[in-house]
């Protein structure tokens, strides 16, 4: 770390190269020009996660190499140092498009605070959609003569796909997890080393089922044999093929003035839990194709609807017609916790007509 500081005070763009243990086909590699024991090595060329026939040459080029100067193959950590500006002047040389659109989302920032424990304080950046969906090293790296790669001896591992993340929690003899972390309760009949995460204290009871990984959360169900979850990605090229919900909006939604839990939804419905935070308050808004109830569970919540201004109170609720003009603010210090019922015949969150906003939303 001390070694590559002193190459960013040079004015370079430090990355950290692990030293591949085996053909992995989920890591970048970061191909270089290595002499001795020397931390610091020159980049060549940076590949991206290549098969694994290709990735089992990558590390025969490691093994086979006894003259130096000699290319080596390093695992791209995807970890960097350097100093802002001087990225700042690479990005803009070599992806001027990102460094322009990205100076344009700043001008449109906003500070939030959020003082609910503990307080902190954000830069809320809107409008990325106009950012180019590209990684820092096609945008950078790969592009700039400021490169140096740090071979790092630290332990390091990703954590890029669900096999790896069962290298990292704690199992017992036979394979299974044991992670204070995991809420769920097993039963298994009749299976064997298999790996259970969810974030719901739900039973899971598993048959004949050997080698696979089990991921329940909130937002979906992932089953997979051992070795496979890379392919996780393919999955989520075909919920984009279908504009899947799922890859834009979690089923906790954070916003500048709280966040929003879907707990249940359905055909013609959907409830929410609700959090405003103090001093916060949503747009004064309108839907066109669902009613919405209000029901407060905590705090303080003042409520908006046409002309009408007024206080709700813990167990009172109101109800707000499809089309009426309304408003939700936290006028108080403490959270506001409330429970909406949204009822329609379309309930998405695109249903929304935005006529006046602290944060500048459309």
């Amino acid at each position: 770390m001390l070694k590559a500081k002193e190459l960013a005070k040079e004015g370079y763009l430090v990355t950290f190269g692990i030293t591949p243990t085996h053909p992995n086909t989920g890591y970048g590699y970061i191909e270089c020009i290595v002499s001795g024991e020397q931390l610091v090595a020159d980049v060549t060329k940076f590949h991206e996660k290549p098969d694994i026939n290709t990735a089992k040459k990558y590390l025969q080029q490691n093994t086979t190499n006894y003259s130096l100067p000699a290319t080596n193959y390093l695992w791209n950590s995807g970890m960097f140092m350097f100093k802002a500006g001087v990225y700042l002047e690479e990005l803009k040389k070599h992806s001027p498009e990102i460094y322009e659109e990205c100076i344009e989302v700043y001008k449109q920032s906003t500070n939030t605070t959020h003082h609910s424990p503990p307080t902190t304080n954000f830069l809320r950046l809107t409008n990325m959609q106009d950012i180019p969906n590209i990684s820092i090293d096609y945008a950078v790296m790969e592009k700039s003569d400021k490169i140096k790669v740090i071979k790092a001896e630290f332990d390091w591992n990703d954590v890029g796909s669900f096999d790896s993340l069962i290298e990292e929690v704690m199992v017992d003899s036979d394979g299974d997890n044991r992670s204070e972390n995991n809420k769920a309760e097993k039963i298994e009949i009749d299976s064997k080393n298999n790996f259970y995460f969810s974030d719901k204290d739900k039973l899971i009871a598993t048959i004949g089922l050997e080698d696979f990984i089990v991921i329940d959360t909130n937002d979906a169900l992932l089953i997979s044999k051992k070795g496979q979850t890379q392919k996780v990605k393919e999955i989520v090229n075909q919920l984009k093929n279908t504009h899947h919900s799922l890859l834009t909006t979690h089923s906790t939604v954070h916003r500048p003035w709280g966040t929003y839990e879907v707990l249940v939804e359905g055909k013609g419905y959907k409830i929410k839990r609700i959090i405003v935070n103090p001093g916060k308050r949503l747009s004064l808004q309108k839907h066109f194709h669902r009613n919405e109830h209000w029901i407060v569970v905590s705090g303080t919540a003042e409520v908006t609807v046409k002309d009408k201004t007024f206080l709700l109170r813990p167990n009172e609720s109101t109800y707000i017609k499809m089309g009426e003009l309304h408003r939700l603010a936290n006028p108080g210090r403490i959270p506001v916790v409330l429970i909406e019922a949204q009822v329609g015949e379309y309930v998405e969150e695109d249903d929304i007509e935005r006529v006046e906003d602290d944060f500048r939303r459309k």
